[in-house]
């Protein structure tokens, strides 16, 4: 088993003082990265459960997007390129060890431009992209919900599920909720991917078979799109639920994403954990 690499003092600081950078499991025995990409609307909390069922050798990350939360005060990014560019400059430290990429949602759409992105720059490559809940960038449906009122956009928050009830009934919470969620769909809906070469790292789909955006009959036809950006395999797994079926099903998820990761860390039937057989 390859020993963890120390952290540099930049990796360090990136990990204890970024804005952007959650995080819910110690460091020091980890050889893996999982770094996750919420949906519109949401924020790093989202992931916080997963720390969990997350095993001591893979670093747990989520990106804190601004205007929500503990960031509500911060300007919130004008466009895809704006968000990607912030994101990529508060991971590149991280990346002192092997890494995988998460998105939900709008999420694998910022994950699939940061892979670019730290490409630009000679960063390294991701070893997994993980695409949850979103046809593939450049082919995905997109509209004109940010510019619709409160009560549309609620109808929306509705239809997908994962916002409750209580929240949207409650004006002030209505109010924190539909501003990032507005500030996160004008990003989506204006979001016009370039041509690029295809990444080389395996992209694997994840999505409820009741998923309004993503269902099993459009996963399953060329993995929502997700194929033809990848010179490596995709893979498809449908879970039962609906656009947010990784919250019920988030153990089945997690263990997912750790077994693609590295067998060894995905738990047995009998809970146990699965060793390789050399060092």
């Amino acid at each position: 088993m390859t020993a963890p690499l120390p952290p540099s003092d930049s990796a360090r600081a990136a990990r204890s003082g970024s804005p952007w950078i959650r995080r819910w499991n110690d460091a020091p025995a980890s050889r893996l990265t999982l770094i996750c990409l919420p949906h519109a609307g949401g924020s790093a909390g989202f992931y916080r459960p997963w720390a969990a069922l997350t095993p001591p050798e893979v670093e747990l990350v989520a990106l804190q997007y601004p205007g929500r939360e503990d960031r509500f005060d911060d300007p919130a990014c004008a466009d895809m390129g704006e968000l990607v560019t912030a994101v990529a400059d508060a991971v590149q430290p991280l990346l002192d060890r092997p890494y995988a990429l998460f998105g939900h949602s709008m999420g694998s759409a910022v994950a699939w431009e940061l892979a670019h992105e730290l490409a630009r720059r000679g960063a390294p490559g991701p070893r997994r992209l993980f695409a949850s809940g979103r046809a593939a960038p450049g082919t995905a449906v997109t509209g004109q919900l940010h510019r619709q009122d409160d009560d549309v956009l609620c109808a929306e928050l509705s239809r997908l599920g994962g916002t409750s009830r209580e929240i949207l009934d409650d004006p002030g919470l209505r109010s924190l909720v539909l501003t990032a969620v507005r500030h996160d769909y004008r990003i989506i809906e204006t979001h016009r991917p370039r041509d690029r070469p295809p990444l080389s790292c395996p992209i694997h789909v994840l999505t409820g078979d009741a998923d309004p955006e993503l269902g099993e009959e459009r996963s399953r036809e060329r993995a929502g799109g997700w194929a033809d950006l990848t010179t490596a395999r995709t893979e498809v797994r449908v879970l039962p639920g609906d656009h947010f079926y990784l919250t019920p099903r988030r153990r089945e998820v997690v263990a997912t994403v750790l077994r693609r990761l590295d067998p060894s860390l995905s738990p047995t039937a009998d809970g146990r954990r699965a060793w390789p057989s050399t060092p």
